[in-house]
C-alpha cells in the first residue's frame, strides 16, 4: 500500500517521519516550496538543506532512516486538474497543507472516497491537551479544530504531537484492514 501526502512541512514532514520509522516503505509526497530557515524549528530539514526542494530533501532525509524505502516524489501545485493523476495509486492522503483553500480541495476531492483521508485542523499554539479526532466518513481529522496559525504561534512540540495523532489513526486503521 502507498500513502500519498499532499504537503512536506510541519505536518507531512513529521507524519513521513513517523510512518518510514514505523516500517512503512511506500510514500508519494507532493510539495512545490523549498526549505526555509523558518521551517526548521518544527520541520523535518536541516540548516544545510534551506534553499533546496522540500521533497527532495525529505526524501534524501527519509532514505536516511530507512535506504529501502520507496519514495515518490512531485514538485507541482495540487490542482482540481492533476489531483487524480497525482494521487492515482495512494491508498490513504495525508493532508498537511497550508492554505485553505488547498486543504479544502483535497478534503472535498477524497472525502466521498473509499480512500482513508487524514487532515489536521488547529496545530498552532501550545496547548496539546485540546487535541481530539474526529471523523467524518472516510476522513479523520486531528487538532484542537481552534487554533489557526494565522493567530497563533506553531510551535514544535504541537505540529509533531498532531502529527503522531495523525499517524496514529492512519496505522490503527490499516490494522484493521
Amino acid at each position: 500500500m502507498k500513502i500519498g501526502i499532499a504537503g512536506a512541512g510541519g505536518i507531512g514532514s513529521n507524519v513521513a517521519v513517523n510512518l518510514v520509522r514505523s516500517g512503512i516503505t511506500a510514500l508519494k509526497i507532493i510539495d512545490f516550496d523549498r526549505v526555509e530557515s523558518s521551517n526548521l524549528d518544527r520541520q523535518f530539514y536541516f540548516a544545510d538543506q534551506v534553499g533546496k526542494m522540500k521533497v527532495d530533501m525529505l526524501r534524501y532525509n527519509l532514505m536516511r532512516i530507512n535506504p529501502d524505502v520507496e519514495i515518490e516524489i512531485s514538485t507541482e501545485r495540487i490542482t482540481p486538474s492533476n489531483i487524480d493523476q497525482l494521487f492515482i495509486h495512494c491508498d490513504t492522503i495525508v493532508e498537511g497543507l497550508d492554505k485553505k483553500t488547498d486543504k479544502k480541495l483535497v478534503l472535498e476531492h477524497f472525502g466521498q472516497s473509499k480512500r482513508l483521508v487524514i487532515s489536521a485542523s488547529g496545530i498552532a499554539g501550545s496547548d496539546i491537551a485540546t487535541i481530539q479526532v474526529k471523523k467524518i466518513g472516510n476522513t479523520h481529522v486531528v487538532g484542537d479544530f481552534i487554533t489557526d496559525c494565522c493567530h497563533a504561534t506553531l510551535y514544535a512540540h504541537k505540529v509533531i504531537t498532531v502529527a503522531a495523532g495523525m499517524t496514529a489513526v492512519l496505522l490503527s486503521s490499516w490494522k484493521r484492514q
